[in-house]
């Protein structure tokens, strides 16, 4: 949207430089939102896919990330004396969700140790970050999305919206076959030779108690950054619509398929390894006693020796 982010480009500046200390810690940031929804593991996945070989591609948590990558020279001419170059880079991130946020930060040329001789940097990353952004949003699922608000928006026809999409991505590059919805495969086991014995259909809770032998027979799945920065791991998970959650946690395991979110647990725990969080779309139980805080578990076995459904599994260390 480099026709919109015109308006929604703007300069702070890190405290130091408020300070006056240092005032080439400024930045630049470009911001902008979509009204369009990204959730769907399959269309995140067919975005990275889709433009690995154009940008540098990454994903976290919630966040798709692409970078793109040039070279400054202070001469044309590699072998003459004095001649010196320099790799730069430009990162848009895209926060997805019920909308979508475009974000970037044109970090001073510093940053990369570069030396003063680079002409225009920041007018050059906040080009090539709009590129990002342009390119993304006409090559990728994203385009379809796109074109389906404009068309409910403002009442235009298909051929309106994608004329006007194309005007407010002047700058996207055409990127070939860049739409494939990617299917997300269930978990396999992780052991050869074993099955993947535990049915996980996502209409109801499975019965306990919880597999003790879980990890090899699950494969690892995405973990779950908690509110408290610790990162839990999971086994089983398909997708991010809580249908089929697995076996969330490495020491202190809770199979959240077969929990029913009573909190015997989050009352049973003397040192708050467990807080209740929202898991809508469960069949289960929409709250879940997530263990946000697992590396301060002492092993003292009250959580699993109160859960009903013998949901609960503690690996001493």
């Amino acid at each position: 949207m480099s026709l919109l982010l015109k308006d929604r480009v703007y300069t702070m500046q890190a405290p130091t430089a408020k300070r006056g200390i240092y005032p080439m810690h400024g930045y630049k940031l470009g911001l902008y939102r979509m009204p369009i929804k990204l959730e769907d593991p399959a269309e995140i996945k067919s975005i990275l896919e889709g433009m690995k070989k154009t940008f540098v591609m990454d994903k976290y948590a919630d966040r798709i990330y692409a970078t793109y990558n040039w070279i400054e020279e202070n001469i044309p001419d590699p072998d003459a004396d004095g001649y010196e170059y320099v790799n730069l880079s430009v990162t848009v991130e895209i926060v997805t969700g019920e909308v979508i946020d475009a974000i970037y930060q044109i970090y001073p040329v510093e940053k990369f140790s570069a030396p003063q001789w680079v002409q225009n940097y920041r007018k050059k990353a906040d080009h090539f970050a709009k590129m990002i952004i342009d390119t993304l949003l006409r090559n990728t699922i994203l385009s379809d999305k796109m074109v389906e608000y404009l068309m409910k928006s403002e009442n235009m026809s298909e051929a309106q919206a994608l004329t006007k999409l194309e005007e407010l991505t002047p700058l996207a590059q055409i990127v070939l076959d860049a739409k494939p919805i990617a299917k997300i495969e269930k978990p396999k086991p992780a052991v050869e030779g074993k099955k993947q014995v535990i049915t996980r259909d996502g209409e109801e809770a499975v019965p306990g108690p919880i597999d003790i032998e879980f990890k090899d027979k699950m494969d690892i799945s995405a973990p779950f950054k908690t509110k408290t920065g610790n990162e839990v791991k999971t086994w089983g998970r398909v997708g991010v619509d809580n249908k089929v959650m697995g076996v969330w946690g490495e020491f202190c395991a809770v199979d959240f398929d077969i929990c029913i979110g009573d909190g015997a647990c989050i009352d049973a725990c003397p040192v708050a390894v467990y807080e209740f969080f929202d898991f809508p779309g469960n069949a289960g139980s929409t709250k879940k006693p997530l263990q946000i805080n697992e590396p301060d578990c002492i092993f003292c076995l009250a959580c699993e020796g109160v859960c009903p459904p013998q949901a609960i599994k503690i690996y001493p260390q």
